[in-house]
């Protein structure tokens, strides 16, 4: 193939088209500090689909994590297990209230934390298991729920990619004491950029949840009419996602089945189209435990080395695809093993995320485009 100036770009920020008129119906509403009617929407679409928990919108992922680790009062010498594959969200929120990290190898055929090695990590000081549920794939929950039960843990699943992916039958982020969620521009739903959502799952946490989602004190209560005046009653910060955003966000969540089809046909069409690179052994698919189903939040495959992945990565973008590796493992920098350890062996997370590499995916890509991907890779192949 040759080079070519016209782009496919890795992602493109869903956009419906209800969208809009949402927010100018928020506008006109005269409220926009969030907690309105487009709030609610958003709030209880979750909760449905989770079938537990209350869920609060959040300014991000991030917030919604940092949001969490409050709620669970994580103190300075508290342990928290995390796979060291994932972004850095996931461990700033502990490493902020003074947690010492402890990263457990993934599995190489999902990119999750071994649910097989984090017994091993577990000591007195451990408070938390982190569940990072990748390409909206699913972590072994019944394992890591057993063990969370045997040594009295808490179990915050990071859902940041996984909404309406599920496991054995059951909703990722409604399984976890708390989970969080994503609503960034990359994600399959966006609230206009940037934002998140919380569910938490443990009634005995909820209480102290709502207090620090508003600042600290007890104004959902006051709301309610429970108190007469609301107080400051504990730590916390302005969580709220602005009605703007939530507006925008459920003119995509009223929608989810849509989106979802058109996400699930690519994803299909890429590994329809590249299986034969898979008989061939010249790439790796990632797998789908069994009784699990993923969201076609991403498309990845494995290379047979990181010189190759770098090499498709810039052929790819000579032909006007823009393919991309992901995380680097969080233990291989210095604040990494600074502020936790690794515990076993790294046998996969470094060598595996060198391999990785992600297809452009998106709601408003267009066959053609796809078609285009397929060939430069397959192209790629036949030339190397």
């Amino acid at each position: 193939m040759r080079e070519t100036t016209s782009i496919v770009p890795f992602n493109r920020p869903l956009l419906l088209g209800g969208e809009i008129e949402n927010v100018k119906a928020a506008v006109q509403g005269g409220s926009l500090g969030g907690n309105g009617d487009f709030t609610r929407r958003c709030q209880e679409f979750i909760g449905q689909l989770n079938g537990r928990g209350k869920v609060f919108l959040t300014t991000s992922c991030t917030s919604a994590l940092e949001m969490a680790a409050m709620v669970l009062d994580i103190k300075p010498g508290d342990e928290v297990i995390v796979p060291s594959y994932t972004y850095v969200s996931t461990i700033n929120a502990w490493l902020l209230r003074g947690a010492t990290l402890v990263y457990v190898d993934v599995d190489p055929a999902t990119m999750n934390i071994d649910h097989s090695l984090i017994e091993a990590a577990i000591i007195s000081k451990t408070r938390v298991i982190v569940a990072v549920h990748y390409a909206g794939v699913a972590c072994e929950m019944d394992t890591i729920m057993s063990l969370a039960d045997k040594y009295n843990l808490f179990v915050v699943e990071d859902a940041a990619q996984a909404l309406t992916s599920t496991y054995k039958s059951r909703s990722l982020g409604s399984i976890g004491d708390i989970s969080c969620f994503s609503f960034h521009e990359t994600k399959n739903f966006t609230s206009g950029g940037q934002g998140g959502a919380i569910s938490i799952n443990n009634e005995s946490l909820l209480a102290r949840a709502e207090v620090i989602y508003d600042n600290g004190t007890n104004r959902l209560q006051f709301l309610r009419g429970l108190v007469n005046q609301y107080c400051w009653e504990d730590i916390g910060s302005n969580f709220f996602m602005s009605e703007v955003q939530a507006a925008y966000l459920w003119g995509q969540l009223e929608l989810a089945p849509i989106v979802q089809k058109t996400r699930h046909k690519f994803w299909a069409r890429y590994a329809s189209h590249l299986q034969v690179l898979a008989d061939q052994g010249q790439i790796v698919f990632p797998s789908t435990p069994l009784g699990c189903t993923h969201n076609a939040h991403l498309f990845f495959f494995k290379l047979k080395a990181q010189d190759q992945r770098s090499a498709f990565i810039r052929y790819m973008k000579a032909n006007g695809v823009v393919a991309s590796a992901h995380f680097v493992p969080l233990h291989s920098r210095p604040i990494g093993l600074e502020s936790g350890r690794f515990v076993g062996e790294d046998r996969f997370t470094t060598i595996e995320s060198q391999r990785l590499v992600r297809l452009p995916l998106h709601f408003n890509m267009t066959v053609e485009e796809q078609d285009l991907v397929i060939a430069a890779t397959i192209s790629f192949f036949n030339c190397h």
